[in-house]
């Protein structure tokens, strides 16, 4: 870690301390955005500018992930940026700058998403795991659909059916599989910025895939999943 001196504040050591609102900020030396988080933090001219044009397009792929709306997803991202600024002293540089305006983003996304949707509903296993008979064995066939998303025909059926699958999800479970699937986090990230357990995320995205694949096998007229849906890592 590295401190960018903002203020003569030290300790009884005459050491400055890292992280209070007057204080030098610590910051990763991976973080390639260290001197925007410092910049922002001084209040310098264009600071603002830069962290939309850095993070923009980024943002607002999370925050519509998450809302599965496109006004939503714009008002987050401004929602999100304003909080970044106004709150950047509060930014301790104990992850990377990236990271914590990520978070912001996926919280303020979660709750826009709750809003709109009302109440929470629940996954219940028995909505989603593919039906057995009394012997173990499939009720219906799995089926193969790596032909169909091969067929640049159909491409477009399958795009729309993924997208209304997602838009179907419960606000609380889509946010954990976007957030796992789509842009890649661990289950522990996921946890952190969602203030979860780690095995409430891995049970909200093993649901949320097992959900997907019911809804697009009866979108496609396919009588279950690919097995793919059924595995969480």
């Amino acid at each position: 870690m590295i401190c960018q001196p903002v203020s003569s504040t030290e300790n009884r050591r005459g050491r400055p301390i890292c992280g209070s609102a007057h204080a030098p900020m610590c910051i990763g030396r991976n973080d390639r955005d260290g001197r925007l988080a410092e910049s922002l933090r001084l209040r310098e001219d264009g600071a603002a500018e830069r962290l939309v044009t850095a993070y923009h397009s980024r943002a607002y792929r999370l925050a519509i992930g998450i809302t599965a709306n496109a006004e939503d997803a714009e008002e987050v991202v401004q929602d999100a940026f304003m909080k970044a600024i106004t709150k950047i002293d509060t930014f301790r540089g104990e992850s990377a700058f990236g990271s914590w305006l990520y978070r912001i983003v996926a919280n303020s996304a979660l709750g826009k998403a709750r809003r709109r949707q009302g109440p929470r509903t629940a996954l219940a296993l028995d909505q989603v795991l593919p039906l057995f008979h009394a012997d173990g064995r499939h009720a219906a066939p799995v089926a193969d659909w790596s032909a169909l998303i091969d067929d640049p025909s159909r491409r477009i059926e399958v795009r729309l059916a993924v997208s209304a699958a997602i838009e179907a999800l419960p606000a609380y479970y889509r946010a954990s599989m976007v957030l796992r699937d789509v842009e890649g986090w661990t289950c522990a990230e996921i946890a952190e910025a969602l203030s979860l357990s780690v095995g409430t995320v891995k049970s909200r995205v093993h649901r949320a895939r097992l959900s997907m694949g019911k809804r697009l096998a009866e979108a496609l007229s396919f009588a279950e999943p690919l097995r793919s849906f059924d595995r969480i890592a």
